[in-house]
């Protein structure tokens, strides 16, 4: 399996809402309701991870719960990689 960075996954979100005008901000520390980042981008962007992977993340509701910053969500897709 390929192991994206957690710079690659960043180049992914950034790539998800560039194609909804909107701009992936540089600090990872951003609120995602603050720049509009919403559960179904957050979909399509484990859709591209597991395109690029070739390889399914499996994630539960809870875990997804804790996310509320840039930095989460590239923190815990990097870590589904590993499981």
């Amino acid at each position: 399996m390929e192991e994206l960075s957690r710079a690659q996954i960043r180049d992914l979100m950034a790539q998800v809402l560039q194609n909804q005008g909107r701009v992936l901000p540089d600090d990872d520390s951003a609120d995602l309701r603050e720049i509009g980042f919403r559960s179904l981008d957050f979909s399509e962007l484990a859709l591209r991870v597991e395109d690029v992977t070739g390889e399914e993340l499996n994630f539960d509701a809870p875990g997804l719960r804790r996310i509320a910053t840039v930095g989460d969500v590239l923190d815990f897709l990097a870590e589904l990689q590993r499981q």
